[in-house]
């Protein structure tokens, strides 16, 4: 139930996609964050503008748009030609509005959802990014990038305090705790992720760690949220935990049925090694979040020339079942 289109201007591409299905799909998984705010409410849809060569210099100007149900994102990004023995440079702006549901959102139905917590974040940050030289056999980037958040209520107003009175915020934010000025945060983000593959005759067994923590100051929206599609399955985006650090441990056993269709199974495992009450404001307590939690499930892979898609069937400690959705589109 959707729409794709590409149109060339002269130089330029744009791409326009919209998709009606998933407002389907996310009414019969999800719980309502907020009441429709009208007929554009129901459409999900992007746009996508490129032009190679803007200025006669093979400058190259991106401009994506996406709209969810919920949320909206848009990115420009302008990168500029230098000699193949030189960091490649490109300028990155974007804004984006999101709800909050990692951290603030309410677990229901045994854990197995998250429902709006009345938080939402605004976004607007500019950076800009370095790349290896063409000539390197790195690869690599590094990034500098200024981001002010706003969080926001239901309705569009800023906000300072959850539902509950307690603060959402911390001063100013900047990526990488680099103290600018005395009254922005300083801290630090650390994150590893570990995979393995083993082959086991047909089958695929694929094996992964996540961890992290953070030191130094923090807003609430900063901490790991566990649980959810990516992290443990059976659980809403958040229900297991949010905490300072996290481990989170994946384990998928895929085998073929046929040419283009995979079984799978899989057992995950999160937990925020008890730094739940380390985060300001302590929300997974208020909100009973039990910190650590398991899930398992099977599901199915389907792969073709048009797309992937992907169902996964869950259950939480809990025992509530979950089932999961995902398609990806692969552009002609």
């Amino acid at each position: 139930m959707g729409a794709q289109k590409s149109i060339h201007a002269g130089k330029a591409k744009i791409d326009v996609n919209v998709d009606l299905s998933h407002k389907l799909c996310a009414a019969l998984m999800l719980p309502p964050f907020r009441n429709s705010g009208g007929p554009l409410s129901l459409v999900i849809g992007s746009l996508c503008i490129k032009h190679p060569n803007l200025f006669g210099g093979s400058e190259k100007l991106d401009v994506f748009w996406d709209k969810g149900l919920y949320d909206t994102n848009v990115v420009v990004a302008y990168r500029r030609p230098r000699p193949e023995w030189l960091p490649q440079q490109s300028v990155v702006v974007q804004h984006s509005i999101s709800p909050e549901i990692g951290v603030h959102g309410l677990p229901v139905d045994n854990f197995s959802q998250s429902g709006s917590g009345g938080v939402n974040l605004c976004r607007s940050s500019v950076g800009l990014e370095l790349s290896e030289p063409a000539s390197s056999n790195w690869s690599s980037t590094t990034s500098v990038k200024f981001e002010h958040v706003c969080p926001m209520s239901d309705e569009g107003r800023p906000i300072n305090r959850d539902l509950d009175g307690f603060p959402v915020t911390c001063s100013l934010q900047i990526e990488q705790g680099v103290p600018v000025l005395s009254k922005w945060l300083v801290f630090n983000r650390f994150k590893f992720v570990g995979t393995k593959g083993i082959k086991l005759g047909p089958s695929i067994l694929l094996t992964s760690i996540t961890g992290g923590s953070i030191v130094g100051d923090m807003a609430p929206y900063q901490a790991f949220a566990i649980g959810g599609l990516g992290s443990v399955r059976g659980y809403g985006e958040g229900a297991v935990g949010t905490g300072r650090s996290c481990l989170v441990a994946n384990s998928d056993l895929t085998f073929p049925l046929s040419k283009m269709l995979e079984g799978a199974i899989f057992l995950d495992y999160g937990s925020d090694l008890g730094s739940g009450r380390l985060v300001p404001g302590n929300p997974a307590l208020r909100q009973g979040k039990p910190g650590s939690g398991v899930g398992i499930g099977y599901g199915l892979r389907f792969k073709s020339p048009f797309g992937h898609f992907q169902v996964d069937y869950a259950m939480n400690s809990y025992q509530q079942k979950t089932v999961y959705f995902n398609i990806t589109n692969v552009s002609s």
